[in-house]
């Protein structure tokens, strides 16, 4: 059996009486692409929030590795090893892009690190991620795809086990989609991180998962390899359609 580096038994989430998350256990792998898709509405980001220490879960366990995060709060989450982006992107607008990637540094797994040692690690993952000579530029006047670039860099200053992607492609053209896809692959294969992806381009979505989770209404309803997904009717009739 594979290696889980994240799972979940039978997380619930309700909000008074809205239940958000029903009963969902997962389990990403080490160094895994795992998928989460579905209508909006559908709890996705809900999990992510649960994971990372947002929300605490009505019922169930969660567990980076070995170590139980069900109850701890986004800060210790992260230093412990899970980093995320965020749907809509909450980079620091007046902060250069060095300096947003050295909050990663100075406040993830290696929090013990000089502002000098930051800004120089900073350099090195703008360059991972393709924002070579955008280091002194505000975020704020960076392109869309660029503070989405900008985000996930920061993220991986965190130096993480685990990166949550939520939307990391939305509003991105069909170039940017694919080079989107490309860098989360680079970030898998060269930097060994294992990646959960909420995302709704579904062409991308089948190209670089190893498996996928859907949800509905708060339910995980299937799960398997993209091509199992696409075969599957209950699938096609709560989120793909039927095809023409």
């Amino acid at each position: 059996m594979a290696s889980a580096v994240l799972s979940g038994q039978e997380v619930t989430k309700f909000f008074g009486g809205l239940r958000a998350v029903y009963d969902v256990s997962f389990q990403l792998n080490e160094e895994e692409i795992l998928s989460l898709i579905g209508p909006n509405g559908a709890g996705k980001s809900t999990l992510f929030n649960l994971i990372t220490g947002v929300y605490h879960p009505t019922k169930g366990r969660m567990k980076l590795g070995d170590k139980d995060i069900t109850r701890l709060k986004p800060h210790k989450i992260c230093r412990m090893g899970i980093g995320r982006t965020f749907q809509l992107v909450k980079s620091f607008e007046n902060l250069t892009a060095e300096e947003n990637v050295a909050v990663g540094f100075l406040f993830g797994r290696d929090s013990l690190q000089t502002l000098s040692r930051a800004k120089e690690g900073s350099r090195k993952i703008l360059d991972f991620v393709g924002l070579q000579g955008s280091a002194t530029i505000p975020s704020k006047s960076l392109t869309l795809a660029d503070r989405r670039r900008l985000e996930l860099a920061r993220a991986i200053a965190c130096k993480p086990r685990v990166l949550l992607l939520d939307e990391v492609m939305a509003g991105l053209s069909e170039t940017e989609t694919t080079e989107a896809v490309d860098l989360i692959r680079k970030v898998r294969k060269e930097l060994g991180i294992s990646i959960f992806l909420i995302e709704h381009v579904m062409r991308a979505v089948m190209n670089v998962s190893d498996r996928i989770i859907v949800l509905n209404y708060g339910q995980k309803i299937a799960e398997g390899s993209p091509k199992e997904i696409a075969e599957d009717p209950r699938v096609v009739e709560a989120y793909l359609g039927a095809k023409e």
